[in-house]
């Protein structure tokens, strides 16, 4: 890992880099005990467990299924503010290949994106809290199931998150290797794309490989789709927006039957936008486009298409706000205030919708083939005080204790 820049030695940073040992811990052990979304009950326990041993006021479990939720009481509560932190839990389906002694203990599962790490920041922000209650409101800590393809956020919020937490705002944080390790980025609006799913069938007439004239072949409609679909971004999207259109997998016949025209396609992938009349006419556009080019040879298709999770943009003045608060810890110059938008997705878009907020990115530093979803990846623990310090600050900052 690249060494961090260090912050300013003072404050927040000063008193979580005395627990840097502790907390290095607990997200190690995090990591050497990954679960899918939904399936997080020892990290939901390992996390309640914490919380109460932090000293929050109040710890509430099963929220969204495994969703865990910490409420810590300033000092002071006459402001009646309330500010969100969300951590996300859940691990990936795939196999680690590190060998330190931390690395996965469960064989196909792996912290491949830094969710423990994510996790043990907010514990560490919620032990600050805790202790030092220097604000006026109440924050609330929320630890999500789920993110990694399984829209956790959601589930939470339709379990009452914000009924039962009626929070002003939520802030969330991803750790990013493509970023010196100590820089803290955001952007005033889209931090993340929209992540839709598409599944594309078509049906032709199975028949011998010798005797194509007597079948229709979905293997070539599905290769005529696949090269037309390619102009859908650079045909119809104006050059100033962004859009991608991948076509990631693709299924027709038996590997083992090698003279069988096969009676059926089928061809996977995902679309990222930021613009919803952008992924409205990408949707239209792909369906007329599936159904004409097999019509043109004589086959039938049908698109399924699936709107996963919506683009995740934040609020200029929360994202701004959160700006200001990274610059008193590590300085204006180690904060990036219009980070370039990711194409990839994230389910705290949904919070977004429903409260102000922002979303932001710490730097982790990148070495070769260890960016996020890698085998090879781990998160960089010299940054869990830094990224506790953060979260701490948006919740001290943000309900500041009145004279």
């Amino acid at each position: 890992m690249q060494p961090m820049t260090d912050p300013m030695k003072s404050g927040i940073y000063r008193r979580l880099a005395e627990w840097h040992g502790e907390l290095t811990a607990f997200r190690r052990d995090l990591h050497a005990h990954p679960e899918l979304g939904f399936e997080e009950v020892r990290t939901a326990s390992r996390v309640a467990e914490a919380l109460r041993l932090c000293g929050a006021d109040e710890v509430h479990t099963g929220i969204g299924k495994t969703g865990v939720v910490g409420v810590i009481r300033g000092s002071q509560t006459r402001s009646g503010r309330m500010i969100g932190l969300r951590a996300d839990m859940d691990a990936l389906p795939m196999r680690e290949e590190n060998d330190f002694a931390w690395r996965s203990a469960t064989h196909g599962l792996m912290h491949g994106c830094g969710h423990d790490g994510h996790t043990a920041m907010l514990i560490g922000a919620a032990r600050y809290l805790a202790q030092t209650r220097q604000f006026d409101g109440t924050a609330v800590l929320i630890f999500q199931p789920g993110e990694e393809g399984f829209a956790g956020a959601k589930a939470m919020i339709d379990d009452g998150l914000f009924e039962r937490f009626p929070v002003d705002s939520v802030y969330a944080m991803h750790n990013w290797p493509s970023l010196a390790a100590g820089m803290i980025g955001v952007n005033p609006t889209a931090m993340m794309a929209a992540a839709d799913r598409f599944e594309i069938t078509i049906l032709g007439r199975g028949g011998h490989g010798a005797h194509p004239y007597l079948s229709i072949d979905p293997v070539l409609v599905a290769g005529h789709i696949i090269t037309a679909a390619q102009s859908l971004v650079s045909r119809n999207v104006n050059p100033l927006d962004s859009a991608v259109v991948s076509l990631c997998a693709m299924h027709a016949g038996d590997l083992g039957a090698f003279s069988v025209i096969p009676r059926q396609a089928q061809l996977i992938g995902t679309a990222r936008t930021f613009k919803r009349e952008v992924q409205d006419m990408i949707e239209e556009r792909l369906g007329r486009l599936v159904e004409s080019v097999a019509a043109g040879f004589g086959a039938t298709a049908r698109l399924d298409y699936h709107r996963m999770y919506p683009a995740t943009v934040n609020t200029p003045r929360e994202a701004q706000f959160a700006g200001d608060v990274a610059a008193s810890i590590v300085g204006e110059d180690k904060v990036v205030r219009d980070l370039p938008p990711s194409m990839g997705a994230e389910d705290f878009s949904f919070m977004l919708q429903s409260k102000p907020g922002a979303y932001l990115r710490i730097g982790q530093g990148c070495e070769g083939s260890s960016f996020l979803h890698s085998t090879r990846y781990d998160f960089n623990d010299d940054i869990l005080p830094l990224g506790a310090a953060l979260m701490a600050g948006l919740a001290e900052q943000g309900m500041p204790l009145q004279a």
